[in-house]
């Protein structure tokens, strides 16, 4: 009778396993993560405890010191704001983004803060020559004689460097082109993404030295290498924008030592990236005479709460397919608005060319939008202009419904501060109500 024989190789993200080696994983599909299982074969059984001295015997958690976690900030306030405060000795935060979004500005910009400080900082690039950093600092005006730079690509240099500078702050640009020679793998695959990350985050965790790392990202989106890199650092930064626009978000996706729904609004320039700690007017486009089709909305970003101008033009068509063009708001939503307003609030829209935009870029995914982009609709198909002083937000539903969103007491305290004496929000009930409201004496 044959014997069934032991599976060889597994995947290291998922557990798949398979007699022989394949470059790509059979239940996940994932390139380079099939590797030997042979020394991750069997149980140890003979494992014995270890005799612990006095000083590692788990202690009760209200005997144990909190200073060691203490932040201390970067002098960069809407970055500190995203990692609830600043820096913690020995956090590892991973800052991923597109191409050219504005990563090593701003990571820089962080680093050159903190020498003029006086504090060492070893930033480490790993893409580009000392020369093309040193360019870079100088246009941001980030010189300082306590930022070392170094262009290295090997894992055992860099963790040379950290020896030789024993800096305060450690970057490194990017975790994905640093490999190590002890690997067979290229640089960027998930076993040396796993082996450098762990390396400088056991470092760092050893000597409490902060360490920034740079993350690629893929074609959806998400962070390159292997999910277990999230699972390493501490803090996950994600930076968001879009070429044409000078404005950028930062969100922390993963925060260990602050809060999750914070929003950094940074502004790119020829002279860096600066920060916006009050970006409200950023999205309004408000001139001196009324125009119809407009209306005002207090979108969330995180904790902060941001007006945001929503445009809409209706134009008559005498194509039998009318065209529905959004910009910055979700088309499905808009579809469903549409319908609403013809089904309860009798507005024909069937027979007309339909386009909702918004101003300055930015992105409405939440359905507190709704009532804003409802109003700005009736607005531009009856062509009657909304009052100056008039902000709307809330959810329509399918019956015609406007019902409440989150946070609303902050919506209408931010919307007042700027002037907006007019809100219309889920009191008004009925979306018949909410349009006669915001009509009314027009």
């Amino acid at each position: 009778m044959a014997t069934k024989s032991a599976s060889a190789y597994r995947c290291t993200e998922c557990g798949w396993q398979t007699a022989k080696w394949v470059g790509r994983c059979g239940e996940c599909q994932s390139w380079g993560t099939v590797v030997s299982a042979a020394e991750n074969e069997g149980i140890g059984r003979a494992v014995r405890a270890t005799v612990l001295d006095a000083a590692r015997i788990a202690r009760p958690i209200t005997e144990i010191s909190s200073d060691i976690a203490v932040h201390w900030a970067t002098g960069i306030g809407e970055f500190d704001r995203v990692l609830g405060g600043g820096l913690v000795p020995g956090a590892a935060i991973l800052l991923s983004g597109e191409p050219g979004v504005g990563k090593s500005t701003l990571l820089l910009e962080v680093a050159a803060k903190a020498a003029e400080e006086h504090l060492r900082v070893l930033y480490v690039s790993a893409e580009e020559s000392v020369s093309q950093v040193k360019l870079r600092a100088e246009r941001t005006r980030s010189l300082s004689p306590t930022l070392m730079l170094a262009a290295e690509t090997d894992l055992a240099t860099v963790l040379g460097q950290i020896d030789a500078v024993q800096p305060h702050l450690v970057v490194v640009d990017s975790v994905q082109t640093v490999s190590s020679s002890s690997l067979d793998s290229a640089a960027g695959s998930p076993t040396q993404v796993r082996e450098v990350a762990s390396s400088l985050i056991r470092v760092a965790k050893e000597r409490s030295i902060p360490l920034l790392l740079v993350g690629h990202v893929t074609k959806d989106g998400s962070i390159a290498g292997p999910r277990v890199l999230e699972h390493l650092v501490d803090v996950v930064c994600q930076f968001e924008g879009d070429r044409q626009t000078a404005l950028r978000f930062v969100r922390a996706l993963k925060n260990r030592f602050g809060p999750t729904d914070e929003v950094g609004c940074f502004e790119m320039s020829a002279d860096g990236i600066a920060e916006v700690p009050d970006p409200s007017g950023l999205f309004l486009s408000r001139g001196s005479e009324t125009v119809s089709g407009t209306c005002v909305t207090v979108a969330l970003e995180g904790r902060r709460a941001l007006p945001v101008e929503v445009q809409a033009l209706v134009v008559k068509t005498p194509s039998p397919n009318p065209r529905r063009v959004t910009n910055g708001v979700d088309s499905s939503r808009v579809a469903m608005i549409l319908a609403v307003l013809e089904r309860r609030a009798k507005i024909s829209l069937s027979d007309k060319d339909v386009y909702v935009s918004t101003v300055g870029g930015v992105k409405l995914t939440e359905p507190g939008a709704d009532l804003a982009i409802a109003l700005a609709l009736a607005s531009a198909a009856g062509d009657r202009p909304l009052a100056h002083d008039l902000a709307a937000f809330g959810e329509i539903s399918l019956a015609g419904e406007v019902r409440p969103v989150a946070s609303s007491r902050t919506r209408a305290a931010e919307a007042k501060r700027l002037g907006f004496t007019t809100i219309i929000d889920d009191d008004s009930r009925q979306l018949l109500r909410a349009l006669t409201q915001a009509f009314a004496g027009r």
